[in-house]
């Protein structure tokens, strides 16, 4: 694994128990430039796998506990009259940082929802016709909880398609359950937590996964992965050009945080569950879960030749 990264994958795995893969999961969303929707039941540590990655690396972090009296002016910003200056003095939102984690996005209204498209797609907000660009690196790690339906606005598809991965955090197994209780039962180890990466090491690792290689043939093999899975009887929406180009970066990303240059099959294998997963439809009368799209898009890859 690239040594960088190592540091920051044991860092988080200082505070953060029994989720290694989901880990590196946010470390490919990271290194992507890509933003993150973590889904699970209350009390699993959505929160704290968040904190976990904005606190390794050296960086600003925000948080919003979204609830419906959230305004959009709450992330973008606002303009407040200055009666000393006699102007308009402007007043950050949430969004100016390098990490906002929006927690529980489902319980805020519509018109807060939307408020972060322009910031998630175009790394910028808009306040009374000026625009403002935000930090880099930004990404947005947003919450919700998979039950507790009532008072919830749930996220429209162009808004889930805006995030890079859904990843689900469930109940720990018993062994790491036992970790957790030793580890915390007497403080959180979060507090101790530090940055073991700069901001600029960040970019620089951003820019070496932008070159690493991903030869035509591979190209050929996720185009037939992407017509596999659209051919499949269960799905109604298949792969957009969105979800193809983020599986690219995905894969990587991957392939970086792997130490190697080049993507190979088992790259796109290993995070295209996370990166598709939440962008395919699936016609009525299929069960929508997360079990039943991840054995449709296992069954799209065994039918594809892989290249080498």
């Amino acid at each position: 694994m690239n040594t960088a990264l190592q540091k920051v994958l044991e860092n988080m795995e200082s505070v953060i128990i029994g989720e290694k893969e989901n880990l590196e999961y946010l470390l490919v969303a990271l290194l992507s430039e890509g933003h993150v929707l973590l889904e699970g039941l209350p009390g699993v540590g959505k929160t704290k796998l968040a904190l976990a990655l904005s606190k390794s690396i050296d960086g600003e972090f925000k948080r919003v506990q979204f609830t419906p009296d959230v305004l959009p002016s709450d992330i973008t910003g606002y303009y407040l009259y200055n009666r000393m200056t006699g102007e308009m003095d402007y007043k950050e939102g949430a969004a100016l940082c390098n990490f906002l984690l929006a927690d529980e996005i489902n319980r805020a209204s519509p018109r807060v929802q939307s408020s972060l498209l322009e910031a998630m797609e175009e790394r910028q907000v808009t306040i009374e016709g000026e625009t403002r660009r935000l930090p880099s690196p930004f990404m947005v790690i947003a919450t919700q909880n998979a039950v507790e339906n009532e008072g919830t606005y749930p996220l429209p598809e162009a808004q889930l398609d805006r995030f890079f991965m859904k990843l689900y955090i469930t109940y720990p197994v018993r062994r790491d359950w036992r970790e957790i209780l030793n580890r915390y039962e007497y403080e959180d180890p979060m507090g101790k937590l530090a940055p073991v990466m700069s901001n600029q090491t960040l970019l620089n690792l951003r820019e070496q996964a932008k070159e690493v290689l991903v030869n035509e043939k591979l190209k050929d093999y996720l185009l037939d992965v992407i017509e596999a899975i659209a051919n499949h009887e269960a799905i109604k929406i298949g792969i957009n050009p969105r979800g193809s180009l983020a599986l690219i970066k995905g894969a990587k990303a991957w392939a970086l945080l792997n130490g190697r240059d080049y993507v190979i099959p088992d790259d796109v294998q290993k995070v295209i569950v996370p990166i598709i997963g939440h962008r395919i439809r699936l016609k009525s009368g299929y069960e929508a879960s997360l079990e039943h799209v991840e054995r449709i898009i296992k069954e799209a890859l065994r039918k594809v030749q892989i290249v080498v």
